[in-house]
């Protein structure tokens, strides 16, 4: 039997709908899932597995998602945890391990963390849901990186079979 807490910070919803997913295949007595803001009132001793998935904007992870590691990294070193990343980039062959995602190793290196377990999750471009402004600055993103710029669809890279296969590793660890 474990505690186990999910902790997702998610710009459009594609984290979060992992999460979820892990949460599906997950075997435990005790599992919590909330977002990153609702994580710092956790009292993080009550849990013995720690799983945190974080999305990029413009290349970077929310700010705050650092900040927690950084402040419970002494816990997260005395128990088993997990990171995934969920990001674009990931689309590409050459990207999609937590080895060659830069924003994974970016993260990594900037907060100190060594998570039991890694991965990395291509995300979703969903521009009709986006802002103006959000919607041409990724187009113009994704115009640069070779990745689809019809504004008018919606474009999904998430492997859901290998989230699956990611919550059955984070459920033996």
């Amino acid at each position: 039997m474990s505690n186990t807490l999910i902790i997702y910070s998610t710009t459009d919803g594609q984290t979060v709908a992992i999460c979820n997913t892990l949460v599906k295949n997950h075997n435990t007595d005790q599992i919590k899932i909330c977002s990153i803001e609702e994580a710092y009132e956790e009292n993080l001793n009550n849990y013995d597995k720690v799983i945190i998935g974080a999305s990029i904007r413009y290349g970077k992870h929310n700010p705050r998602v650092i900040e927690f590691v950084k402040k419970n990294l002494e816990r997260f070193n005395k128990i088993k945890t997990a990171f995934f990343s969920v990001n674009v980039v990931a689309r590409k062959k050459n990207k999609n391990t937590p080895e060659t995602n830069p924003y994974v190793k970016k993260f990594l290196n900037e907060t100190k963390w060594k998570p039991t377990k890694l991965n990395v999750f291509a995300g979703k471009v969903d521009y009709p849901s986006y802002r103006f402004l959000d919607k041409y600055i990724i187009r113009l993103i994704m115009w640069f990186t070779k990745g689809p710029t019809d504004v008018t669809k919606s474009y999904e890279f998430t492997n859901w079979d290998e989230v699956k296969k990611f919550g059955k590793v984070i459920n033996e660890m």
